[in-house]
């Protein structure tokens, strides 16, 4: 399943704010973990299926019902900013066995408001309790700032704000939230998982023209990523998507129950007019206000004991909110579910969204299943 990666932007002037070299504080060499005894290396590929069961088996142990799966894995190799080289760290016990990994994500900075690098990581049940944690955290927050401070003497990218951020689950043990604590690390954000059992009735909510909604296609993706750039806009350090980013991390997108919404009545210019530089949207593409992208995880049904359609993305641009694009499209969507033997809808919200979707959501019938926090390092 798929976990939030954004943030809030700093109130502080760009030009009263250091280099990000100065507020990195990145050092030369990283601090390779020594506790525990293990042997530690990069990422490769071939490592994909051994990397799954650890992470399996590390998520387990946190008591988590949903996996990170091997695919999953093995598109990050393909991600736009990835260099398994730098960037990531796995730990191997005397008999070559996987106990340990580290993997500090970066993002593509093109038209970027916020600096950001988020760390993943974890230690196998049998190792824990030896502060292999600990020195994985300090490494991966290491790298982190030596990824931030890459982007010094960029006369776009110096003076942004930046952020070291940790994804926590509710389920995750106590330890976990000590440890960042004690690695600078504090709260900063709170997400909610929400299911919607679909063997309740589903409301049919129309839209008016010279609103459409029409299915996801090939000839669209560029003018959704548009939109979905627009909607997000305000969100809590949402950073705009590229062509490339956006096509990434697609390996449990279903396009079957992913849709868009269009507005007949506009002659799309074409994406030049709307972002000087960006000639991805020909003119005379239809001109999209609003987005559903729904992904699958069949892996962990079994785990969490239900089938669901999940939505990944729900977006609908700032000029066009109030028109029940996005109830159209979420129903729309459940009724897919539905006729494809799904039992449930699932989505994540971010608790303090600014449009207002957590009381959508609640109309239509979702509750809360779990949630997570997001911890940060703000500099």
């Amino acid at each position: 399943m798929s976990t939030p990666a954004s943030g809030r932007l700093s109130a502080v002037s760009e030009s009263s704010r250091p280099s990000i070299a100065a507020r990195a504080a990145a050092p030369r060499a990283l601090p390779v973990p020594t506790a525990g005894g293990l042997t530690w290396r990069t990422w490769t590929r071939q490592d994909v299926p051994a990397l799954a069961q650890l992470l399996r088996a590390v998520e387990q142990a946190d008591g988590r019902d949903w996996f990170t799966s091997p695919e999953e894995i093995a598109e990050s190799f393909d991600a736009p900013v990835f260099d398994a080289a730098a960037d990531t760290l796995v730990g191997l016990d005397a008999d070559g066995a996987m106990r340990a990994y580290a993997w500090a994500e970066r993002f593509p900075t093109d038209g970027a408001s916020l600096l950001r690098v988020t760390v993943h990581g974890g230690v196998h049940a049998s190792r824990r309790g030896e502060g292999i944690g600990t020195e994985l955290l300090a490494w991966g927050t290491a790298r982190a700032r030596q990824a931030l401070a890459a982007s010094a003497g960029d006369p776009l990218l110096d003076h942004l704000p930046a952020r070291i951020s940790v994804h926590t689950d509710d389920t995750d043990p106590a330890e976990r939230r000590a440890l960042l604590r004690a690695g600078g690390f504090e709260p900063i954000r709170y997400f909610a998982n929400l299911v919607r059992d679909l063997s309740a009735p589903v409301p049919a909510v129309g839209l008016e023209p010279p609103l459409r909604l029409l299915p996801w296609s090939d000839a669209l993706e560029d003018a959704a990523r548009l939109a979905r750039n627009d909607a997000f806009r305000e969100h809590w350090g949402s950073q705009p998507r590229t062509a490339e980013s956006w096509r990434a991390h697609r390996s449990h997108f279903v396009p079957e129950w992913s849709f868009v919404v269009v507005d007949e009545s506009v002659e799309y210019e074409g994406s030049e007019s709307e972002q000087p530089g960006d000639v991805t949207v020909a003119p005379g593409t239809p001109y999209v206000v609003g987005l559903h992208r729904a992904e699958r995880y069949e892996h962990d049904w079994e785990s969490q004991g239900y089938t669901a359609g999940y939505t990944g993305l729900l977006g609908v641009r700032r000029a066009y909110r109030g028109r029940r694009i996005a109830a159209a499209l979420l129903t729309h969507a459940m009724h897919v579910y539905a006729a494809d033997g799904m039992q449930y809808a699932e989505l994540d919200v971010d608790a303090d969204n600014p449009t207002g979707a957590p009381a959508l959501y609640a109309r239509l019938g979702y509750t809360k299943s779990d949630g997570s926090t997001v911890y940060s390092i703000e500099l």
